[in-house]
């Protein structure tokens, strides 16, 4: 049987999305088999490169910050978030999250890829649909 693991993130790695996230429960870490779950602080002005997470779903709470988030096949909707907000992104879904604000946005991100970056496709041909 698995045993039962605790971790303190304190290590961080890079993101093929362009930020850096506290190492947390993955494969890579626990043996996780069917979750992944990390904290990501986006600095003032933080921007991710366009991207989704093929065939796996992605569940957020944002606990602090606010921040906004465009998405879709062309990243034509807009959704704004702030702390105590619950975020899903569904496989496959296009996303490119920004904070605006001048305070960091901090988030919990769990997906259904036990794999930290496994399943992260970079989608540059995207990144002109969104503002600077």
């Amino acid at each position: 049987m698995p045993a039962c693991q605790k971790l303190r993130p304190s290590g961080t790695y890079s993101g093929k999305q362009g930020f850096d996230y506290f190492e947390g429960i993955a494969r890579e870490t626990t043996g996780s088999q069917a979750i992944c779950m990390h904290i990501l602080t986006i600095p003032p002005g933080g921007r991710a490169k366009a991207h989704k997470h093929e065939t796996h779903e992605t569940a957020i709470y944002v606990f602090e910050g606010e921040a906004i988030m465009y998405w879709g096949e062309n990243l034509e909707n807009l959704m704004e978030t702030k702390a105590g907000d619950l975020v899903y992104i569904p496989a496959d879904c296009p996303h490119l999250p920004i904070n605006t604000s001048q305070k960091p946005v901090t988030a919990v991100i769990a997906r259904t890829d036990p794999h930290e970056q496994e399943s992260v496709v970079v989608l540059p041909e995207l990144e002109a649909m969104v503002p600077d």
